[in-house]
């Protein structure tokens, strides 16, 4: 049996996500594993916005049980910061004991990314964090490991995962 990997990430809002989410889970094949993407859970279309979130929730919550391991898109969304969803994927996973690897546009340090002055300070008047870390350090200190790209991200889970 292959092992499962839950395909977090921003992906479900492309337009072409169904599309993406078969290259996502092709990717992984290629690689003797079995990609989990959200869109796999059948949501029924009757049912008022709240409970079908609600629905959604508990389902990419039963994926994320279900998984070995976790491949997080941690790219920007909206912003400075990843998506939202994508990071509490990925703290569950971390809280459950099961490994994420994340992947992103290459960055040295999150500071390199978040405009500040010369004090570290964001025009919110925010401390930007300066621990040599592309991401939040809640993330980039339990992350199994990272790559820049998606490609390389499945490669590696799948090496991380095999057996020694």
């Amino acid at each position: 049996m292959s092992a499962l990997i839950y395909l977090a990430g921003f992906d479900v809002f492309r337009p072409d996500a169904i599309e993406h989410g078969r290259y996502l889970k092709s990717l992984c094949a290629r690689h003797g594993l079995e990609g989990l993407y959200p869109f796999d859970n059948e949501v029924p279309t009757d049912q008022p916005a709240a409970a079908t979130a609600e629905l959604i929730c508990g389902m990419n919550i039963a994926m994320l049980r279900r998984c070995t391991a976790v491949l997080a898109n941690l790219n920007m969304f909206r912003g400075l910061e990843p998506d939202s969803g994508t990071v509490f994927e990925v703290g569950m996973a971390v809280a459950l004991g099961k490994p994420v690897w994340a992947y992103f546009e290459t960055t040295d340090s999150l500071r390199e990314l978040v405009p500040h002055d010369a004090n570290g300070f964001d025009a919110w008047g925010m401390q930007v964090e300066d621990f040599g870390l592309p991401r939040n350090l809640m993330l980039a200190c339990t992350w199994a490991g990272s790559s820049a790209t998606v490609e390389q991200g499945v490669e590696a889970l799948a090496k991380y995962l095999s057996p020694a």
